[in-house]
C-alpha cells in the first residue's frame, strides 16, 4: 500500500489554484468552482479560498448528485440525499466542476446531468485531486493533481475537515 501525505496533497492543492487562476484571464466567463459531495465540495471551497488570495473571483457551489447515478435502482431504496449548494445560476459561466477521484467517469457523467438542471453553463471542466484510471465512459479530466495506476485497487481520500488529516491511500 501506498500513501500520499498532506505535504504533498497541500503543495498540490495549491499548484491547482495556481493553475486555475493562470487560466482565469480578464474579459472570460465568471468563474464557478463546484464541489461533488462529498469530498470534492471540501476541495472546491479550498480552491475558491486560495483563488480569492490570488485575487481570482469564484463562486462556490456543491452539488449532490445522487438522483443522477445510474445505479441509483441497484443502491438502497433510500440513498443518502444531501442538499446541494448552488445560490446561483450556471448560465453563461465557466464551471470547474471537482472530485476527489475520478475512476469508471460515471460519477462525472451524473454531475453534468444534475449541473444542467442548474442552467448552461459556458463551459465546464472536470478537475480531481486524483485520476486512478479505470474507465468505463470516455469521460478524462481537464486536470488532476495525482495520477493512480490502480484500476482494479481501492484509493482512498482522507481530507482533513472530516477525517482530521489529509492524505491519500492506494
Amino acid at each position: 500500500m501506498s500513501k500520499i501525505d498532506s505535504a504533498a496533497i497541500n503543495r498540490a492543492i495549491g499548484e491547482w489554484a495556481a493553475h486555475i487562476a493562470g487560466s482565469a484571464a480578464a474579459g472570460s466567463a465568471p468563474l464557478a468552482v463546484i464541489g461533488l459531495i462529498s469530498h470534492g465540495d471540501l476541495l472546491a471551497r479550498r480552491l475558491v479560498r486560495l483563488l480569492e488570495e490570488r485575487g481570482v473571483q469564484a463562486q462556490y457551489g456543491a452539488l449532490d448528485i445522487s438522483l443522477y447515478r445510474d445505479d441509483f435502482d441497484m443502491k438502497s431504496s433510500k440513498p443518502a440525499l444531501r442538499s446541494s449548494y448552488l445560490p446561483f445560476s450556471t448560465d453563461g459561466l465557466r464551471v470547474i466542476l471537482v472530485d476527489d477521484v475520478v475512476y469508471t467517469g460515471r460519477t462525472a457523467r451524473a454531475a453534468l446531468n444534475a449541473l444542467f438542471e442548474y442552467g448552461r453553463p459556458a463551459h465546464v471542466e472536470l478537475h480531481t485531486l486524483a485520476d486512478r484510471g479505470g474507465r468505463e465512459l470516455p469521460i478524462t479530466p481537464d486536470y488532476s493533481c495525482f495520477v493512480i495506476n490502480a484500476p482494479t485497487g481501492d484509493v482512498a481520500v482522507h481530507l482533513q475537515e472530516t477525517d482530521g488529516c489529509d492524505e491519500i491511500t492506494c
